[in-house]
């Protein structure tokens, strides 16, 4: 107990230098530009959770590629996108549909990431969404009407798209890009919300004269992928703006990219205003594992002002937010044979490289050790949670010569079981700067929905088939399920209107790693895809 009463002096801090919870509203991605994933709500706890009941349901019709979404609720509308890039304005409390929007997409148009699209956002009366075609379009949050809409790059020919919630900070609409898996070059963008007029380009692998040019071999850097494929995060106080850049091109064949190769894995920290580098960290320098560190960023003061990022690989990183100092990684999967360990200073320990054209065992798959779905941060926990990935591969490296906006792996994958026989995924509760698990739920497969924290000391997730449920934040006991009738890939949320607390869900199986999935469970080529927002509340005596 003495040991807990330093880090509640922490947590109290943290609440009064910064306040990342939701209420009534969930305005945004990751709850609030923070990325706490928190709701402050807790009228909904462990005592009447049970109680829980569907209060309505709404069929997208979109069911190719499932619903990877977080809607967003303001002043009670929800808005919610499908993988095609529909939008739909609800009412919060009803689920009646007050309009609807269909991003005509070229006929022509095929991509390699997707269909999926994994949200909105909204401010200043404008809904802001990426398209499977490279665009990004604005509309008026009030009619669906289309304001404006501006083309990034031609997705045909760099065989990229936007399938994150763009992060909007100070009038400014930033947004990432896929292509690290194909031949290309990655950035980031930001447009003025109003006009949609482009502000500036963050390339996250720096062309000739440009820092850190020198750890790219030759020509490589043109083609080195470098994807800012998740959504970022925001702190208004210090002016900057955290994305988290994902893998080199080729994955798996480093051989003609010799260097660090600089942005890929790192978390860049830029000025909103500008754009420009104001720090990095690079995870893992010249990754040839496809270890992205790409998944959200989490803005949490203990006091010290940090941030946290899972990565592909299957490590939590802890750095100083204010400069990037590293502070600690952990674990949040057991089965890591990559490397050996991360060093005090943040340095890779005993590094295990693919092999050229020998098959290899590596830890884990290239489904990642988590995969994109967020963690939460419960302040009044004082825990982090989130999910991890028990699964193994054999990788066999291949040099390969890269074509623009093509398919670029250097190498082959092949799913196996892990050395300890125990392949599926968990849930668990970390102490955010020692690692140490208070609990874990563990599940037979990939956990690969998005966790939700409230003040109810609760925890809501769901699992591959259909089953969104209610933990104990405290014990990771389970409390509470409804099936869906569809597996769980997206991000719940909660919120309130009249008092009235809701919790809601989206339900559709689908996305890449789920495609993945049947290598090594071939039972779930048959779980039913789906798209449907399903919300539940109290009943009316129980509130």
């Amino acid at each position: 107990m003495t040991r807990l009463i330093p880090l509640l002096m922490l947590i109290g801090s943290a609440l009064l230098a910064q306040d990342g919870s939701t209420k009534e509203n969930w305005p945004e991605y990751g709850g609030q530009s923070s990325a706490w994933r928190y709701s402050a709500l807790d009228q909904v706890d462990a005592s009447n959770v049970a109680q829980l009941a569907a209060a309505w349901v709404f069929q997208t019709g979109d069911n190719d590629g499932g619903l990877q979404s977080t809607p967003l609720v303001l002043d009670g509308i929800m808005y919610v996108s499908t993988s095609h890039n529909r939008v739909f304005a609800l009412d919060a409390v009803t689920g009646k549909r007050l309009w609807s929007y269909i991003y005509e997409l070229p006929k022509t148009f095929t991509t390699f990431y997707g269909p999926w699209n994994r949200g909105v956002a909204v401010s200043d009366g404008r809904l802001v969404m990426g398209t499977l075609d490279n665009h990004v379009v604005a509309l008026d949050a009030k009619t669906g009407r289309q304001l404006w809409k501006v083309n990034v790059e031609d997705a045909n020919q760099c065989g990229c798209n936007i399938t994150a919630a763009p992060l909007i900070a100070k009038g400014k609409v930033i947004v990432g890009v896929t292509g690290g898996d194909s031949a290309h070059r990655g950035y980031l963008n930001a447009f003025d919300i109003k006009t949609g007029r482009h502000l500036w380009r963050f390339w996250t692998i720096p062309g000739p004269g440009e820092k850190g040019h020198e750890t790219w071999q030759g020509d490589s850097w043109k083609f080195g992928g470098g994807s800012t494929w998740m959504t970022g995060s925001f702190d208004a106080t210090l002016g900057l703006i955290y994305w988290a850049v994902g893998n080199p091109a080729a994955d798996f064949y480093g051989g003609n990219r010799k260097g660090d190769n600089l942005y890929t894995d790192s978390i860049v920290a830029l000025d909103v205003e500008t754009g420009k580098l104001k720090w990095h960290f690079q995870q893992v320098p010249h990754d040839v594992w496809d270890w992205d560190a790409a998944y959200e960023i989490v803005l949490v003061d203990l006091p010290r002002k940090v941030l946290i990022n899972v990565s592909k690989g299957g490590y939590t990183y802890v750095l100083d937010r204010t400069n990037g100092e590293f502070i600690t990684a952990w674990p949040v999967a057991k089965n890591i044979n990559w490397i050996k360990g991360v060093g005090p200073k943040g340095e890779l320990l005993g590094r295990n490289e693919p092999v050229v054209g020998k098959p290899k065992l590596i830890c884990p798959s290239i489904g990642g050790g988590r995969s994109w779905n967020h963690g939460a941060w419960s302040p009044k926990a004082g825990l982090f949670f989130s999910t991890g990935i028990e699964w193994c591969q054999e990788v066999t490296a291949q040099p390969e010569t890269p074509s623009e906006g093509k398919t670029f792996f250097g190498g082959t994958f092949k799913l196996v079981p892990t050395p300890d026989k125990k392949s599926g995924g968990h849930l668990g509760a970390y102490e955010p700067l020692t690692g140490k698990a208070v609990w874990k739920y563990e599940y037979k497969y990939p956990l690969l929905a998005s966790v939700l924290a409230t003040a109810g000391n609760l925890i809501f997730t769901g699992d591959a088939e259909g089953d969104f449920f209610a933990l104990d934040a405290r014990s990771g006991k389970k409390l509470w399920s409804f099936n869906t009738g569809s597996g769980h890939r997206g991000s719940s949320i909660s919120y309130s209107v009249n008092g009235r607390q809701y919790i809601a869900t989206p339900s559709g199986w689908g996305s890449a790693v789920a495609g993945l999935m049947q290598q090594f469970w071939p039972e779930t080529e048959q779980f039913p895809n789906g798209s449907a927002v399903f919300v539940f509340a109290l009943p009316e005596q129980k509130r």
